[in-house]
This record gives C-alpha cells, structure tokens and sequence, in this order.
C-alpha cells in the first residue's frame, strides 16, 4: 500500500512540472509572436514610403533628373573640372624621353618616349657637405624633383663658380676672367637644367655610385653618351 502512495506520488509531481515545462514554452512563443508584431512596422514602412504610401518625396528616374536644369548646370561644373584636372595631369606626365635618378642608390634609368627602358646605370649626386666663406655658405646637395633639360652642349667648357676657388682655398676672380674657364672637366656632353645643376660626365669614374658631386648629376662616358642622344631639350629629368 505505502509502494502505490510513493508511486502516484511520483507521477503527480512528473505531471506538476510538465505543466510548469509547457507553461513556460507557451509564454516563450507568445513573446516571441508579439516581438514579431512589433517589429513589423519598423521593416514595412520604408517599403511603404519606396511605393509612394508614406510621406516621404517621390524618386524621380534618370531621364527625369537629366532634364532637371540645376542637375544640368553641376554635371557641366564637373566635366570643367573634370577636363581642367585631365590637363593637370597630362602636364606632369613625359612626352619625350625622360630619365629618372635616385640619389639614394645613386642610380639612374633612362626611357624613351613609349616608357621603354633603355639604359640604366650608377651615377654620382650631391654630397651634402657644407662649405663656408666669409660671405656665403654653400651646401651641396643634388635638388629633387622634376626638372627640365633646358640645353644640350658638345664639349663644354666649365664656368667654374665661386665656391671652385674657395675650396682651394684661391682667391675669387672677378666675373669674366680666364682662369674660370677649364676644359675636359664636364667629359664630352653636358645637359643643362635650371640653376647651374648639369647632367655631365666625370674624371672621377672610380667614385659613381657614390654621393661626392656639388650637385650636379655626372654619369660615366658611355651612360652620357647614350642619355644625351636620347633626351631632348624639353626632356624631364625626375630626381628623388
């Protein structure tokens, strides 16, 4: 008799908690289902307002908006814009041959006017030393950027500056005088860009590839030789 007790027992509270269990399953999908409602608006009224059901201002089709005058009127801006920075750009890019040098690696490339690479090789750029006078100083380093080839000469004569004769330690003539001049210095061509900076060639084969110039840019006989039949007057000469 007390085994029956146990046992109904037992099975009232098996009973008790899955009706508990059920409860709490019923109550799950009823918030779920009233999540589900709530939320509904805030996906459909958009869609609605696409229709033309809400407030919001109709879209207008491309044909619609090319016909719009102030729509006419920015499309013009931008292509001025668009035309005066295609210019822009088409001014900084070579038309002719070009040669790039790099002063870092003391290396320079030489391209033709299709961007083909036709001679690469070691030259020798500014070595950033610094002299002093009495009245000026000078520190001479390569300038980087892009420059112009403003002049091609055939065995040039070097117009020695101020600071020739202050680094060995002469006397500075005036302007004009013969001991300025000197022959064979600058090798066989010489290429002239703005402010006195030169492509020229070299006594000193043994130092290319090496920082030792006053600035400008010497190249060994053959790389000269190839670079100024190359370039033309015009030519850009980029330096970094």
């Amino acid at each position: 008799m007390e085994s029956e007790v146990i046992n109904e027992n037992k099975e009232a509270g098996k009973n008790v908690s899955a009706s508990k269990a059920n409860k709490f399953l019923i109550a799950g999908i009823c918030l779920l289902l009233l999540g589900l409602l709530l939320a509904t608006p805030l996906f459909l009224a958009p869609a609605f307002q696409e229709m033309g059901g809400g407030t919001g201002k109709s879209i207008k089709v491309d044909s619609t908006l090319l016909g719009d005058k102030a729509v006419q009127a920015e499309l013009s801006k931008l292509k001025t814009e668009i035309n005066r920075l295609d210019k822009k750009l088409d001014g900084f890019l070579p038309h002719d041959p070009y040669i790039i040098v790099n002063t870092v690696k003391n290396h320079f490339q030489l391209f033709d006017r299709n961007g083909n690479m036709v001679r690469e090789g070691f030259c020798s750029s500014g070595s950033y030393t610094k002299l002093v006078s009495e009245k000026k100083t000078w520190i001479f380093k390569t300038p980087r950027g892009r420059m112009t080839v403003l002049a091609k000469t055939e065995n040039p004569v070097w117009s020695k500056p101020d600071w020739a004769f202050v680094e060995e330690g002469l006397p500075i003539p005036p302007p004009g005088d013969p001991s300025r001049y000197e022959k064979g210095v600058l090798g066989a061509y010489k290429l002239t860009m703005a402010d006195g900076y030169l492509l020229h060639g070299t006594l000193y084969k043994r130092f290319l590839g090496m920082p030792v110039t006053h600035g400008c840019v010497r190249l060994g006989d053959e790389d000269l030789d190839v670079v100024y039949h190359t370039l033309n007057v015009g030519s850009y000469v980029y330096i970094y």
